[in-house]
């Protein structure tokens, strides 16, 4: 009984993850009621809304308070602009969603970001006051918020995104807004989906909010089979080479070779596929035991032929979003915009600015400005700059959607880089257009390592942190002691080549295991869990690993 209450209260030191048995735990507890309750559909909504609450508050506390403010501000939100007969009055509302929404996430998320460039720009010495924590404090007699930093609710961006895309689509006239705010609240905080994403569509997800539940046989083996296919990922190709090899490497690289850091970077592309593709499976399992379908987030990203094509199969649900809220918007392929030139001037300068002087800064500006000017006079000149320069903006976005800090702006860039320059590419390579196998193999070595290094700018912790990593590549390879790494860390390595392999194995044969493990009688499916819990359960680290996109 003191298990279960302290599974279903706050505490700081006891999140609930999905990798602890807490929350299955807790699920088992919350599910049992589900069952008995779930074909009410009122009901059912107001017990998942609740529950979902609940399982936000054990992981961020009174920062729930920010989930409900954005749930109550777009529900009546949504609804003046699908009531409102004026296009000016919905587009005003629209913004007023988005100004409101970007505000929270920018305050919580960018607040030390801005003022820390603004003061490198104008060489000021301001710094962040948590104006918010001072003033909830003021309403009661204890001190609820620390105000000496403002820290980062969980999940934030997952569900800042989906908010924004309600009202948007509503704006569209692709959805119609919800009727009751507890079935809006439902939709806005579904517990498995909630810190981490998928980020879901309201077109998606809506319709089967009011639907009749029914779970068959086949999803319960599905959901299954994806709750075991996540925590495989998570606490073995992720968490296990992550403690015993990579954070090892990571924390002092100047400590390990060159080689040894390379591989470290070939261990990092699997830990955070493993952990965040991990997630993605479990909440997708866990919604479809309740009856929900999430869409799918990744697809064997690292069978990408091209950057672009990775980005179709890498954070699904963010690239899609991007794509059709921001890169569209701002003119997609055809035409440029004053925001997205704007844009890019400014982030030219500062990027510039952040690694070089403002000399340089400035001269890389005026030639960019300069090129923009040019495109006023060439129909065939803008209309490359234009698809370009919006295919960077958003990139520059989704870096710096994923971390506050000048590196992950570059991780962004360079990923836009990497689109750009296969577009062109495309119109003159000799093989663009074979199917050979060693052609296809090529392209998918030559993306994975791209990617892969990409990956310093996202995984370092510092731009120091980056450079002490490249010093030892280009300085201290010690291939003579290659074997001898290889050796040591031998269970790391064999764990990451069978992470691999599973990765690439064909589409067939996994669907073919997939339906196996379906059709297969209760008995095979308890011995399969039975042997999983035994394998992840070796690997268990005493710290637990949190996810990381956690921290987004």
């Amino acid at each position: 009984m003191n298990r279960l209450i302290d599974i279903f209260s706050f505490s700081e030191d006891s999140p609930l993850i999905f990798t602890q048995a807490n929350f299955w735990i807790f699920f088992a507890v919350i599910y049992f009621v589900y069952s008995i309750l779930y074909s009410k559909k009122n009901l059912r909504s107001a017990y998942l809304f609740a529950i979902s609450l609940l399982f936000y508050y054990k992981t961020s506390g009174l920062f729930v308070g920010i989930l409900l403010f954005s749930t109550v501000n777009d529900f009546f939100l949504g609804k003046a602009i699908y009531k409102s007969k004026s296009v000016l009055l919905q587009r005003s509302l629209v913004a007023v969603s988005v100004i409101i929404n970007l505000g929270t996430l920018c305050y919580f998320k960018y607040a030390y970001f801005f003022t820390d460039s603004y003061n490198y720009l104008f060489q000021t010495n301001y710094e962040v006051v948590n104006y918010l924590a001072q003033w909830a404090n003021t309403w009661g007699a204890v001190d609820y918020f620390t105000i000496d930093k403002i820290i980062l609710p969980v999940g934030i961006s997952f569900y800042t995104f989906q908010t924004i895309s309600y009202s948007v689509d509503i704006y569209r006239k692709q959805i119609k807004p919800l009727n009751s705010i507890i079935d809006f609240g439902f939709f806005v905080s579904f517990f498995p989906q909630l810190v981490a994403g998928p980020i879901v569509r309201a077109s998606d997800f809506v319709p089967q909010i009011r639907k009749e539940i029914s779970i068959t046989k086949e999803d319960f083996g599905r959901a299954s089979f994806m709750i075991l296919k996540g925590l495989i990922k998570k606490m073995l190709f992720a968490d296990y080479i992550a403690a015993n090899f990579m954070d090892r490497v990571f924390d002092v690289p100047e400590m390990f070779s060159g080689f040894t850091n390379i591989m470290a970077m070939f261990g990092y592309s699997l830990q955070i596929y493993g952990d965040f593709s991990g997630y993605t499976d479990i909440a997708i399992g866990l919604a479809l035991l309740m009856g929900y379908k999430l869409p799918v987030n990744f697809n064997s990203p690292y069978k990408a032929i091209h950057c672009g094509d990775f980005w179709q199969r890498w954070h699904i649900s963010l690239s899609t979003w991007l794509k059709d809220y921001l890169y569209i918007p701002i003119g997609g392929n055809r035409n440029g915009t004053i925001f997205s030139y704007a844009f890019i001037l400014v982030f030219t300068f500062l990027g510039v600015f952040a690694v070089s002087d403002y000399a340089i800064a400035l001269s890389v500006t005026s030639v960019v400005g300069g090129i923009l000017i040019v495109t006023l006079f060439s129909t065939k000149l803008a209309k490359h700059f234009n698809r370009n320069v919006n295919i960077m903006i958003t990139m520059l976005v989704g870096g710096l959607w994923h971390g506050a800090s000048w590196k992950f702006v570059i991780w962004g860039g360079l990923n836009g880089l990497g689109i750009v320059a296969y577009k062109y590419w495309r119109k003159i390579s000799p093989y663009e257009n074979s199917n050979a196998w060693y052609v296809i193999l090529w392209k998918i070595a030559l993306t994975f390592v791209f990617i892969t290094f990409t990956r310093i700018y996202f995984r370092g912790n510092s731009m120091d942190h980056i450079q002490r990593f490249y010093e030892q590549v280009m300085t201290n390879m010690d291939w003579q002691n290659a074997l001898i790494v290889l050796w040591e860390y031998r269970m790391v390595f064999i764990i990451m080549l069978l992470g691999y392999i599973t990765h690439w194995l064909p589409y067939s044969t996994k669907d073919w295991i997939e339906s196996l493990f379906i059709k297969s009688n209760m008995l095979i499916k308890a011995l399969v869990v039975m042997i999983v819990a035994i394998i992840c359960y070796q690997t268990y680290a005493a710290d637990f690993q949190p996810f990381i996109y956690f921290q987004f």
